[in-house]
């Protein structure tokens, strides 16, 4: 069962079981109205899985259905992930949140900030303080992200072969320093922008630890929380559990393949993206947010005898850092998003919600989450002491209401 078995009646830990069934027939109507191929998702409160589900297929074209220990790629839930690892060493006394990144990445030291003009030809100014970590947990560093769309710096970084990937050949460390090379959006700490910063972040790591990330996760992360099945691409033993990756086609909106960017997973990658290149299983994602939940009997930071922080840092990282305590949507820059930035503040690696009634969700205050690029998403509710994650693998993530609709149909089912 890939690590899914159902630990508890869903009505004793609080939920009703007819409410429950909403959420399965909402979203197998995704896969039977062909906008989605499958899914499969997990919901636990008081440390016990309450509710697993899925339908539909992994792979259409050759009839895998979606199963229990189906892989999928998580992109940016990777963020999460390297964060933990950065805060672990920051408790080992590796580097304080002040410090500049300069004194890890040596290309930083004297990075400039757009002032105008086209991605053709533009002015810059020299940055008033350096980027420091905190920044690029936060989000705050004036990094940007290809992708975006928005700004000419993001049309700067598609020229220099970031949108979707990155140069061919090129590792973490020469990566970053072309990031450095490049014109930030903002002064650091001015704003709130998503980018590659928590990438940048994964090379701190490597730096302050010794070790290449993939061998600090699985060492220090993934090896002593059992996550088996998360690295950052899929062997030929195990390449038919890995989902397809699907969007959708521009000629007649049916279910397209999108293997150009979803065969990179099955190659063995030069450039190690701590901000979105793990893959991963839903029982080991599980563990992951099962490890950030604080409960009576088990404070936040540990599973199973495991302890990777401690509950005081766990419980500030999901404290909203932004400057004055606003919300991303006064802070933040606007770009595409699938929920709401009203009411949620960032942490130091995931969003906070602030205020529910702002967010127009029946979520928590003090609730965490992310999501990913191909529709994944988690959140950890310690009012409620509920983890939800979510799987599947469509791009773009703005595409479908996804993610505020499983909030409504996980809320609506508690019923004590």
């Amino acid at each position: 069962m890939g690590g899914l078995q159902i630990e508890v009646d869903p009505a004793e830990v609080g939920f009703d079981p007819g409410r429950l069934d909403r959420l399965d027939g909402h979203f197998a109507r995704y896969v039977d109205d062909k906008k989605l191929a499958g899914w499969l998702l997990t919901v636990a409160r008081h440390g016990k899985l309450a509710h697993v589900s899925s339908h539909g297929q992994r792979d259409i074209e050759a009839g895998l259905p979606v199963e229990p220990d189906t892989l999928w790629r998580i992109y940016s839930m990777t963020k999460p992930i390297t964060s933990v690892a950065a805060m672990m060493l920051y408790e080992e006394g590796g580097f304080e949140l002040t410090d500049p990144v300069y004194r890890y990445i040596p290309s930083f030291r004297d990075v400039r900030v757009f002032a105008g003009g086209s991605d053709v030809s533009y002015k810059t100014v020299p940055a008033t303080e350096p980027i420091r970590i905190w920044h690029l947990l936060s989000h705050t560093s004036g990094l940007t992200y290809g992708f975006m769309r928005n700004h000419p710096v993001d049309a700067i970084y598609r020229a220099s072969g970031f949108e979707w990937g990155s140069p061919r050949g090129a590792d973490l460390a020469a990566v970053c320093d072309v990031f450095a090379s490049l014109p930030l959006l903002f002064q650091p700490g001015s704003e709130w922008s998503y980018s590659v910063a928590t990438d940048v972040l994964g090379r701190v790591v490597e730096v302050v630890s010794g070790q290449r990330l993939d061998e600090f996760f699985a060492e220090r992360i993934c090896g002593p929380l059992g996550m088996t099945d998360t690295s950052f691409w899929v062997g030929p033993a195990d390449a038919s559990r890995l989902a397809a990756l699907y969007n959708r086609s521009p000629e007649d909106g049916t279910l397209a393949r999108l293997d150009s960017m979803g065969k990179a997973a099955l190659r063995e990658p030069a450039y190690l993206s701590g901000g979105g290149g793990l893959v991963s299983s839903a029982a080991d994602y599980h563990r992951f947010t099962e490890m950030l939940l604080h409960r009576p009997d088990s404070p936040a930071g540990e599973l199973d005898g495991v302890r990777l922080l401690s509950p005081r840092t766990v419980a500030y990282m999901a404290s909203n850092h932004l400057p004055g305590g606003a919300d991303l949507e006064t802070f933040g820059r606007p770009l595409y998003a699938e929920t709401s930035y009203a009411g949620v503040g960032f942490g130091l690696g995931f969003a906070v919600v602030v205020d529910p009634v702002a967010s127009k969700s029946l979520g928590s205050a003090g609730e965490f989450h992310w999501g990913g690029a191909a529709s994944t998403a988690f959140w950890v509710d310690p009012a409620e002491q509920l983890t939800v994650a979510f799987f599947t693998q469509f791009m773009p993530s703005s595409a479908y209401p996804i993610r505020s609709q499983l909030r409504q149909l996980v809320y609506q089912a508690l019923a004590g």
